[in-house]
């Protein structure tokens, strides 16, 4: 072994295990923005088929489908409230027509182990779902 060559060998590990760190932070990032992501559209789904419930009662006497708009978007607010497990939103639209309850969902997801490497703003996630009021046979 020559000696202008000591500690050579160290380096290289050290920098194999940046590689590594950087790698796990990654994947462990990328995993939670697609986990954040797959529970938005839970919660956007279930507010928009909750707010589909929420019928005018008027428009029901008269054989009819029509949402009532201040119903529909307590139904929907109350279900989103509801799910209290899921990631914090932060910010939540319900759009009613009159006949489809849109749900959509904003959250941001801050860097963890990556955050070493990056340093910046958070990813934003974002989901939707519409749901519209039918008749069941």
């Amino acid at each position: 072994m020559r000696r202008d060559e000591r500690g050579t060998m160290t380096l290289w590990v050290l920098g194999l295990c940046v590689i590594v760190m950087f790698l796990g932070g990654l994947s462990v990032d990328l995993w939670r923005v697609i986990t954040v992501r797959r529970s938005l559209v839970a919660m956007a789904d279930a507010g928009a088929t909750a707010g589909a419930n929420g019928l005018s009662q008027n428009a029901l006497r008269d054989n009819r489908l029509v949402l009532d708009p201040r119903l529909a978007r307590s139904e929907a607010g109350d279900a989103l409230a509801a799910q209290s497990g899921w990631p914090a939103v932060d910010d939540a639209d319900i759009d009613v027509a009159p006949a489809q309850v849109t749900v959509t969902l904003r959250a941001k997801v801050h860097f963890t182990l990556l955050g070493i490497f990056v340093h910046g703003d958070p990813i934003e996630v974002h989901a939707s779902a519409t749901a519209e009021p039918r008749v069941e046979p």
